[in-house]
This record gives C-alpha cells, structure tokens and sequence, in this order.
C-alpha cells in the first residue's frame, strides 16, 4: 500500500506512524487533506474506524486547516482483496 502511494504520488506518507496510543498503518498529508488509514485482515471496516477513534489517531491533527478522512478497511485473507471499507470524514 505504502509503494503505491509513493509511486503514484509526491505526497507525504507515513507507515506504521507511531503515537502516544498505538500505530497508525497509514497516515497520506496532500497540501489540501489528511487521510488516516487502518486496516483489519478478515475484520471489518467499522472496527478499523473504531480503532481510529479509540487510539486518538486524528489528535495530531486537531489543529491543522486540512479536512481529515478516517478510513476503514478490511482485507480478506481468502480472496487477497479488500472485502469491506467505509470513510468518515
């Protein structure tokens, strides 16, 4: 995930971002939003976003300008794809 963005992108990409309360899998800063990602492997989007919100991923950026997107997925480990994702913005 991380080699996409990097390659498709100039943007900043953090992975495995660590924080006061955990570690976020991936934080992508574009010059106009934020975009906090959490994955799950055979869970579901909903309780990636829970995570986003319990662990205070989203606090570093309280006072920024830029919107923030919290994203959620879930990868399956059957079919190898992603099985389930929601976004709050």
């Amino acid at each position: 995930f991380y080699l996409i963005f990097r390659l498709v992108s100039v943007y900043t990409v953090y992975t495995e971002k660590e924080q006061s309360e955990g570690r976020v899998d991936c934080i992508v800063e574009t010059p106009d939003y934020v975009y906090i990602f959490e994955f799950k492997l055979d869970g579901s989007a909903d309780e990636a976003l829970k995570q986003i919100e319990e662990k205070g991923y989203a606090r570093p950026y309280a006072s920024d300008r830029r919107p923030i997107y919290k994203i959620g997925a879930s990868f399956s480990s059957q079919t190898g794809t992603i099985d389930d994702w929601k976004v709050q913005g």
